[in-house]
Formats: structure tokens, sequence, C-alpha cells
């Protein structure tokens, strides 16, 4: 049986990067861009159509962001099972350090291109995974 750790980071890993990777990645083909464009727009404060997907450089980015983004979370999703019913000492730490490295360089990249709203973004899907492994070696340390 998965314990509420486990629940927690899947679910996560579901939202914030499977769910997500896909939609970047057909954003590659131009019909399909425009939601993209709309969230590209929206964090780059105040939405006024002046950011988009159009850009076949734009969608280059947003089709290896959409692999990457969806392999990560795979990568969760599996991880969070088995491995860190049986192994937790070695899973959260992997886990952890790589949410950190990503919201860090992320909310900084987003900070240098002018879309902040993007690293309070990020801070939300963090916590979406950081808490769970908290709670969880918080768990595993009182008994």
């Amino acid at each position: 049986m998965m314990t509420l750790e486990q629940k927690s980071l899947r679910l996560a890993a579901f939202i914030a990067l499977i769910a997500f990777g896909p939609l970047c990645a057909l954003s590659a083909w131009a019909p399909w861009s425009g939601p993209m464009g709309t969230v590209l727009d929206g964090v780059f404060w105040p939405v006024d159509g002046g950011q988009g997907a159009g850009a076949s450089e734009t969608r280059l980015l947003l089709a290896i962001l959409g692999g990457i983004t969806l392999g990560w979370g795979v990568m969760i999703l599996q991880l969070s099972g088995a491995p860190l019913a049986r192994h937790p000492d070695l899973i959260r730490p992997i886990l952890r350090n790589g949410i950190l490295a990503w919201v860090v360089v992320d909310s900084a990249g987003s900070l240098l291109a002018g879309a902040p709203l993007n690293e309070a973004a990020n801070l939300v899907f963090a916590a979406m995974f950081l808490f769970p492994l908290y709670r969880g070696a918080r768990a595993a340390a009182a008994t």
C-alpha cells in the first residue's frame, strides 16, 4: 500500500510534469501552439499578446522542454513508487536535489528573462514535491 508521501509525489509528478510535458511538445506544431503562447504571455506581465509560441525556434524549445519535462515526470513517478518504499534514505535526497536544482535554475532564468511570475509558479510546483518529501522524512524519523 502506498503512503501519503508516495501518493502526493506521484500526483505532483502527474500534474506538474507529465500533463505539462505533452502540452509543451505539441506546441511544436504551429496550429497547436496557442495554449503555450497564452502561458508565455501570462508570465510576462501584463497579458497583452506581446509574447507567443509562434516562432519556429520557440516551438523547437517547447518540443525539447516537453520531452524533458515528460521524461522527468515519469522518472519521479517511478522513483516515488517501490524504490521510495524500499530505499527512502536514498531516493528522497535524489528527488529533493533534482527539484531544488530545477527551481533555482528555472527561477533565476525566469528573472533574467523578465518573467518573474514564472518564479511564483515554480515555487508552487516545487512545494508540491518538497512538502511530501519533508513530511515523509519527519514521519520516518519519528518512528
